[in-house]
């Protein structure tokens, strides 16, 4: 039997309410496939243990992350903490820190839940969004802040090595779905950034002759994700880019509690990946029992895949579809079942799936 030792973050607002159902539906797997087990422990950190501690996460925590196989995280976030904290201090430090270069967001329709589109095609893609650099990199400052003569200046930094193994990362994923492959850029107004992106994916297409690729402008592409999704199979993007449309891509399938996300080394350097929802902490309905967990879920489900147990992350995604196809729905998919309920109903459809 694998073992593997899991970093549980349960982070701030329903992050506390999740975290416990995800690992009741895991648990769940390991006890129906009975070929791996998760060793797991949780650590308090975010803004909450910030207003407690007055830090969001101790001095040596990434030295401590370092020793598992995986992080298992919800979200970080309160309204009494300036967001920049929870971001710089322990979200991006992670992914900074343990080579988290590749954002790999699957979105998808399911049987049973209207999309919010004219177009009711299914829709099957994947933002893969480069994660380590671009306009997240923290570089640049404010002068002068309270006076008229204040200026900010906010630096994005691409290298070459960055553009390309993300833009490859992707193109290789697409080879192995569906042979197509969108950029996403704005070249026509940033014409230093985004240009030597757009050079740098030309040059990498040429390895990949079988995989039919283009690129979209950024605000076009928003367009195109309302209008017309089943267009898009793998999607690559710069930080800031693969983000925005990460959002609407929860919007369009019916809710943005139904979009994992990994943050992926794929490098064998024995370096943890993170796996997370695409929402936040949710402080406007924390403590109501209301969150749906879905998304941590299938966070967890891309946790096993990445760790080799396809088996287990397989029965996790069909006792979704299960779930999703039925009656019991939490209020953001237009039903009125608890977090307690979701979890609980996944947990019967792992048993019998």
């Amino acid at each position: 039997m694998n073992t593997y030792r899991i970093a549980v973050l349960p982070g701030d607002g329903i992050g506390k309410e999740i975290m416990p159902e995800a690992l009741s539906v895991l648990s769940a797997v390991q006890e129906r496939q009975g070929t791996f087990r998760l060793q797991t422990d949780t650590y308090p950190w975010g803004c909450e243990h910030y207003l407690e501690t007055g830090v969001v996460m101790p001095k040596d925590g990434i030295d401590i992350l370092r020793a598992y196989d995986a992080i298992y995280f919800v979200a970080a976030g309160h309204p009494a903490v300036d967001d920049t904290l929870s971001g710089w201090e322990l979200i991006y430090q992670i992914r900074k820190q343990f080579k988290q270069y590749v954002c790999l967001r699957p979105i998808r329709s399911y049987v049973g839940l209207d999309t919010l589109i004219t177009n009711k095609a299914p829709i099957d893609m994947v933002i893969v969004r480069e994660n380590s650099e671009g306009e997240y990199t923290g570089t640049g400052g404010i002068a002068h802040m309270g006076f008229s003569n204040a200026l900010a200046v906010q630096t994005s930094i691409f290298t070459r090595e960055g553009t390309t193994r993300i833009v490859r990362y992707a193109f290789e994923l697409a080879r192995r779905r569906r042979k197509h492959l969108t950029s996403i850029t704005k070249s026509n107004a940033l014409n230093y950034s985004m240009v030597f992106w757009d050079q740098i994916v030309a040059e990498v297409a040429r390895d990949y002759p079988d995989v039919r690729w283009d690129w979209v402008y950024a605000d076009a592409a928003t367009m195109r994700f309302v209008r017309d999704p089943g267009f898009f199979d793998v999607v690559v993007g710069s930080n800031l880019f693969g983000d925005l449309l990460s959002d609407l891509g929860g919007a369009i399938i019916g809710s943005i509690g139904l979009i994992p996300s990994g943050n992926i080394n794929p490098d064998d350097d024995g370096l943890p990946s993170m796996y997370e929802p695409v929402h936040g902490s949710a402080p406007d309905i924390a403590g109501k029992g209301l969150a749906n967990p879905i998304a941590t879920i299938l966070a967890g489900a891309m946790m096993l895949r990445n760790l080799g147990e396809h088996a287990g992350a397989d029965l996790l995604e069909r006792a979704v579809e299960v779930v999703i196809a039925g009656t019991i729905k939490t209020p953001d998919l237009g039903g009125s079942a608890t977090t307690q309920e979701i979890s609980a109903a996944l947990c019967a459809a792992v048993r019998t799936c």
